[in-house]
């Protein structure tokens, strides 16, 4: 199977709306609202300083996708890219569809300049995205997250 990495473009929000509402749902339990799920992915495409989207294609068909969004670091005088909404069809998982969109975002980032590191959060009980994650490199770097909700 050859799979290609591509940018995203407008014509593909609602795939990518879809899969963000499947992994939602697989990973936190959560059924996401359709239409709020339509309109933040739709922000992305109206401005670009909210992130980009990568997506696998495999025979014409969007199996896979993942979002970067930025952090700036005062501390490190670059760029933090955040790895988030990775999502590859379940018919296509451990056959190197998220290594192929990580190697493209590191690809950039390296590309980039001034992008100092790539940084992901994981649900806590998903050990084998971590497995993956920590396969590739990336390391718990001791933060914990917090949050609150405003709304």
């Amino acid at each position: 199977m050859h799979v290609r990495i591509r940018c995203a473009r407008p014509d593909d929000a609602a795939v990518i709306a879809a899969f963000n509402r499947l992994m939602a749902r697989e990973t936190e339990h959560k059924d996401l609202d359709r239409v709020i799920v339509a309109r933040g992915v739709s922000r992305v495409f109206d401005d670009p300083a909210r992130g980009f989207y990568l997506l696998a294609e495999a025979e014409g068909e969007v199996i896979g996708q993942l979002m970067v969004t930025y952090e700036w670091s005062d501390w490190r005088d670059g760029w933090f890219w955040w790895v988030q909404s990775v999502y590859v069809r379940a018919d296509h998982r451990r056959r190197g569809v998220f290594r192929s969109l990580y190697d493209e975002v590191v690809r950039q980032a390296r590309a980039a300049g001034d992008v100092i590191g790539l940084r992901l959060y994981v649900e806590r009980d998903n050990t084998r995205a971590q497995s993956t994650y920590q396969h590739l490199g990336m390391t718990d770097t001791g933060y914990l997250v917090r949050e609150v909700l405003l709304g």
